[in-house]
């Protein structure tokens, strides 16, 4: 199906607090989405300097004290050096410095840039456009872009750990439209085909989401989507589209439901899938006006179910995208742009 044109109202499982009246209208208070967050005073408060994000780097990289990445040797020593901590293991001698092997080896930019990009990149719930993240950092478009897309490429590595399980709720849903001249429909040049699933908790509430670009609806595409994204004894509820009955090759079972001729909202079975990809809709249409849909799905995707599946601790989210940078191996421009042709 194609992205819902209903109004979406974000929903949690977590209890309503309070409401409160609007003129005439009186407005329940969702926790989640009234969460305090980490306010930008206590971020500049915590990583502010150099040496404070520095020090942060370190902690969050070796929480436990350095450990080689050769040979996890801990004794070490610190070489004195004109940029970034250079240690280097007593045992195998080897030299690591601090950035090096993470998402911002080679870089020239200041900590404080790096992570005041994680920060506003991490608490933005609908996404953060490369051109509104230059105007913030104070760079250029091609490096915010970069940055963008590295802190990206993190939250997209950091997903693919996660399987989906339980109650799930699954769709087809394209990103992308018909381009002037070109075919409409299905078949349009500029429409990524993807997969949007939704896990759900006992009482019926959404827990994680995964949007997966796939090559087409196919048996053999969703077979191999489902031996990554699910874990074997899901029950996978859809809308009765035949591809879907081959997460049964995956060890799950297949309901289906009948959605001809009913809106969205009129489907029970999968409203909170139709949400998401509501949710998701809305994002993408106000932060970004223009990307290569074809080339860089996986990236938005992935970006959109990272902070989604992070939603209900918003405080501690920069911190564990800075986590997640470091444990992401390097990616210069060049393996960005080949990564994104290679996937298509």
């Amino acid at each position: 199906m194609k992205f819902s044109q209903a109004h979406v109202v974000s929903q949690s499982p977590l209890k309503l607090l309070p409401s409160f009246t609007l003129g005439s209208t009186t407005m329940a208070i969702n926790r989640i989405q009234f969460q305090p967050g980490l306010s930008m005073p206590e971020f500049f408060k915590l990583y502010g300097t150099e040496p404070l994000c520095a020090q942060a780097l370190e902690s969050a990289r070796w929480p436990e004290g350095f450990a080689c990445p050769r040979c996890s040797g801990a004794a070490h020593c610190v070489l004195r050096t004109l940029g970034y901590k250079v240690f280097q293991c007593n045992t195998c001698r080897h030299q690591t410095s601090l950035i090096a092997g993470t998402v911002f080896q080679g870089t020239k930019l200041p900590l404080t840039v790096w992570f005041l990009a994680i920060y506003l990149i991490s608490q933005a719930k609908t996404g953060l456009s490369a051109l509104a993240l230059k105007r913030h950092l104070g760079v250029s478009y091609p490096t915010a872009w970069l940055v963008h897309h590295k802190l990206m490429q993190a939250m997209v590595q950091r997903e693919t750990r996660y399987a989906l399980q339980g109650r799930i709720q699954v769709d087809d849903a394209y990103l992308g439209g018909e381009r002037s001249g070109g075919k409409v429909g299905r078949g349009s040049e500029n429409k990524v085909p993807f997969v949007a699933a939704v896990s759900l908790s006992k009482e019926g509430h959404p827990l994680r989401v995964k949007l997966t670009p796939v090559s087409g609806f196919t048996l053999n595409a969703i077979t191999q989507w489902a031996d990554k994204n699910l874990a074997p004894g899901s029950t996978v509820v859809s809308d009765g589209l035949a591809c879907f009955g081959a997460v049964t090759l995956a060890g799950c079972a297949h309901q289906s439901t009948v959605v001809a001729g009913r809106k969205p909202k009129d489907v029970p079975e999968l409203h909170w899938v139709n949400t998401v990809l509501g949710n998701l809709k809305t994002g993408l249409s106000g932060s970004y006006h223009g990307f290569g849909f074809r080339k860089y799905a996986a990236q938005y995707l992935g970006a959109f179910a990272y902070r989604f599946n992070r939603r209900f601790d918003l405080r501690t989210l920069p911190q564990r995208l800075l986590v997640a940078a470091l444990q992401c191996s390097p990616h210069p421009q060049r393996s960005i742009r080949l990564g994104a042709e290679v996937h298509r």
